[in-house]
């Protein structure tokens, strides 16, 4: 077995939540998925052969975590994204959606809002609804398919609210903009004066196209004693299983708040296997990342290039962060027809606009472009295809 190839892995029959489980998602079972954010490609070798160690020992008792871990995270983090990061300030989540909800709960009580810019990635809403917070929406402003942030808006929504917590998505998922310098400073700039707790997302923060560079939030200013950051190799590295997610930390105050809520609960650090996988990738894993982007970027310049040729009013955002793009059908495709267009016609399994918003019609669709050209090329012709038999207006 080739353990570093970078070719699309046959997923079916694995319990796979993208393949196997969209027939429970959708409903049908003869659905192409490109839907939930993870890639169908091995991980790197190097993780393989960390895995492989443990495994071929045998014992898997308990364990604490090696300064290795740390460091290999640390490494990364000022390598890649010039952020310098102490050991003191990192602490364990089983992924960055828990994190979410243990910041939600650490730094908020039920009944205060919480705010997100949408569209968002649906389990945001869900961490605020199930903590018992009040969900407040801030739309972003929508360009032709480039989307920006109106600061006059953001404030008001937050002062009118009185809003406790802003979760920031950054690279932002599902309109793949990486936030500029400015606009990072512009948000938490108002979130600092508004004493608005900023938690960010920053999971695709290496996984950004076209010269677009991400900045990590923390590092954007002045805001340690204002904010938090969550991460992983998850995205990065296809790891997501491995359960095993960073959340950055650098006030110590803050960092009190959020080990009395993992004390409470009862977790604080995970799986032996998860600390190998991690440390490997970012030790070793960075030629199979660059293997992985160029996959993705032709990926999408494919697709963005046939579907907005063929169909002039098509919107296709453009995708500076993370492997899913943005579409938007509804020059096209009705919104109450969308569904049916979609799965019955054109045969996918994708992310529906709809989930993005909080109860809110929309014509757009997210689809994941980390798996084959193959894929890809499929989806697209799909909806080629059955664009074409639509009536022309």
């Amino acid at each position: 077995m080739d353990i570093d190839r970078v070719d699309a892995a046959e997923r079916r029959g694995t319990n796979s939540t993208k393949w196997d489980g969209a027939s429970a998602k959708f409903g049908a079972d003869d659905l192409l998925p490109m839907w939930i954010a993870d890639m169908d490609f091995p991980a790197p070798g190097c993780v393989h052969e960390a895995l492989k160690k443990i495994i071929d020992f045998g014992v898997y008792g308990y364990s604490f975590v090696g300064d290795g871990y740390y460091q290999s995270f640390i490494d990364w983090e000022k390598k890649k994204h010039g952020y310098e990061v102490k050991k003191e300030w990192l602490r364990y989540t089983p992924g960055v959606v828990s994190g979410l909800y243990w910041f939600i709960n650490a730094m908020t009580l039920p009944g205060e809002a919480c705010m997100i810019l949408t569209p968002c990635y649906y389990p945001f809403m869900d961490a605020v609804r199930d903590t018992g917070r009040k969900l407040i929406c801030c739309d972003l402003v929508n360009t032709g398919g480039h989307y920006t942030v109106d600061l006059k808006k953001f404030e008001d929504t937050i002062r009118v609210n009185h809003v406790k917590l802003f979760l920031l998505c950054s690279p932002h998922n599902p309109v793949g903009r990486v936030w500029s310098r400015t606009e990072l400073n512009g948000i938490l700039d108002i979130c600092k004066h508004r004493g608005v707790f900023v938690v960010s997302d920053e999971i695709h923060q290496d996984i950004t196209f076209g010269g677009h560079r991400h900045i990590p939030a923390a590092a954007a200013g002045d805001y340690d004693d204002m904010l938090a950051t969550l991460t992983s190799a998850s995205k990065t590295f296809n790891l997501a299983g491995c359960k095993n997610s960073f959340a950055v930390i650098p006030d110590r105050e803050i960092r009190e708040r959020f080990d009395r809520y993992a004390k409470s609960i009862r977790v604080t650090r995970g799986s032996v296997f998860g600390y190998a996988a991690v440390e490997a990738a970012y030790r070793n894993g960075e030629p199979w990342l660059e293997r992985i982007l160029n996959i993705i970027a032709e990926n999408y310049r494919y697709l963005r290039d046939t579907l907005m040729r063929e169909f002039p009013e098509i919107t296709v955002s453009p995708l500076e962060g993370t492997y899913l793009v943005w579409i938007d059908l509804g020059a096209y495709v009705p919104c109450e027809q969308l569904h049916d267009f979609i799965q019955n016609r054109c045969g996918l399994a994708l992310d529906y606009g709809e989930w993005f918003y909080e109860n809110r019609a929309d014509t757009h669709m997210r689809m994941n472009l980390a798996t084959s050209a193959k894929n890809v090329g499929t989806a697209v012709s799909s909806l080629v295809r059955e664009i074409r038999k639509l009536p022309q207006s």
